[in-house]
């Protein structure tokens, strides 16, 4: 449908409104979408279909309409609703300026997803899931998804964008069983590109490191509880840092007085080694050129050498706070648009893993994550490691199970004495005020000189 597009059919209902109001902008998009479900190595269920929408915003006298719409032909009426919506609010909305962009943006994907055969999709689902069939191994879940979509946008201010983006993920599930134990392994890749991400991987590795964590998982002991120096592998550290620096960061949360960051710019929030950044231009699944309100992106740095120099902010929250806006501003076409992270990351340090760990006679390495919740307001969270370790006399010991790190953020942060040189992006998806975007997060191995270790409930 989106091919059929008339451009002047934008310009047309942007002209129509434009003399009348503050400001208006328009989007659409449309992507195409598979996802395969293979368990036990039986595929259970193929999706596949087109998402198309368009959706209008009109800000007038300070406040804001918005109207959504599946079909382009009543995209004029939809322009009307806005307007008459904006016009029975009351607000204060102002927008900061911004540089106003002309630009297409092709996708990088070098293999579209749609060229290749749905077969090939599933024999590398069954190589993945065959790496995973260890010994002790009861069970195996593999997720195929795949994304292809191009949007516009279009404002009354003269920005004109077309953006191509491809993303294409698969995650892996293996749980393992054993004397009325079961554990359970994960693992995922992907990329904000085309197949060519599953094609490079090694798959016989992916689903074998899932399973061969989910066996070492039943013969692991229960962890000690009380205060130890740990070490966070990258996949931990990402998580840690999305969930609780990056949430925080939100401009939206400050603006609401839920943020541990209200109040903190310009001031030490962290320890100099820590450095964190969001950065949508990168090559990582949460990438994106333009934001929803066509704001360019580029590396933004959020707290350098411990202290807190930015946020991520919408067009809105930017001028609320006299901000320049951080071009992250992101929702689903349907959605009006909020504050969201893209790919946020700890910037990597310069230590080896053994230089990390030779100085700890008594810690906890803790891998991966399991999930765990954050108290943006209050400012302390609580996380359950996929998997972990007893380190003792710098030598990394028995495996430990259902292990939890918690605590409060900016201690934490304030503790970091140790990162690593390596680094690592994960991929995940992000959910806020029931939307979800598809995001990267990660960093290296980061030491934390004191935290809370217990077992996880």
């Amino acid at each position: 449908m989106i091919k059929e597009l008339d451009p002047g059919l934008l310009d047309r209902t942007i002209d129509t409104l434009q003399k009348r109001v503050d400001y208006v902008d328009i989007r659409v998009s449309e992507t195409q979408n598979t996802a395969i479900v293979m368990k036990d190595g039986k595929v259970q269920e193929i999706r596949s279909g087109d998402d198309f929408g368009a959706s209008i915003r009109v800000l007038n006298g300070g406040a804001w309409g918005f109207s959504y719409t599946t079909q382009i032909s009543q995209l004029k009426r939809m322009a009307e609703i806005a307007f008459k919506l904006a016009g029975s609010l009351e607000s204060e909305v102002e927008l900061a300026r911004v540089d106003v962009n002309v630009n297409q943006i092709k996708s990088r994907a070098k293999i579209k997803p749609d060229d290749v055969s749905v077969d090939e999709k599933k024999e590398v689902m069954v190589e993945a899931e065959k790496a995973a069939s260890l010994p002790q191994v009861v069970s195996t879940t593999v997720n195929y998804v795949e994304g292809d979509g191009t949007s516009y946008f279009i404002s009354s201010e003269g920005a004109n964008l077309m953006q191509e983006e491809t993303r294409v993920a698969m995650f892996i599930n293996a749980v393992a069983a054993g004397e009325g134990v079961i554990q359970f392994g994960h693992k995922s890749l992907g990329g904000a590109r085309g197949f060519e991400v599953i094609q490079k991987a090694d798959l016989e590795k992916f689903g074998r490191t899932a399973a061969s964590k989910a066996v070492r998982l039943l013969d692991a002991n229960s962890p000690p509880s009380g205060r130890f120096p740990v070490l966070l592998d990258s996949e931990l550290t990402g998580v840690f840092i999305h969930e609780a620096l990056g949430h925080a960061s939100e401009a939206d949360l400050i603006l609401q007085k839920d943020s541990i960051l209200e109040g903190k710019m310009g001031t030490s929030i962290g320890s100099p080694l820590v450095n964190i950044i969001d950065d949508a231009s990168m090559d990582a699944f949460g990438y994106y050129a333009y934001d929803a309100e066509g704001v360019k992106t580029s590396e933004n740095i959020l707290v350098k050498d411990g202290v807190l120099v930015s946020l991520l902010s919408s067009r809105e929250t930017a001028s609320k706070l006299g901000l320049k806006p951080s071009g992250n501003s992101r929702s689903a076409v349907g959605d009006q648009p909020l504050v969201r992270m893209s790919n946020t990351y700890l910037k990597p340090g310069e230590m080896k893993f053994d230089e990390l760990i030779e100085d700890l006679k008594d810690g906890i390495y803790l891998k991966g994550s399991r999930g765990g919740q954050v108290d943006t307001g209050k400012g302390v969270f609580q996380f359950n490691a996929a998997e972990s370790f007893r380190i003792e006399n710098g030598e990394v010991g028995e495996p430990l199970r259902d292990v939890s790190l918690s605590g409060n953020i900016l201690e934490i942060l304030r503790k970091v004495d140790g990162v690593g040189r390596d680094f690592h992006m994960g991929v995940g998806f992000c959910g806020k005020s029931g939307q979800t975007a598809p995001v990267g997060d990660g960093g290296p191995h980061t030491r934390v000189s004191e935290a809370t270790v217990g077992g996880a409930e």
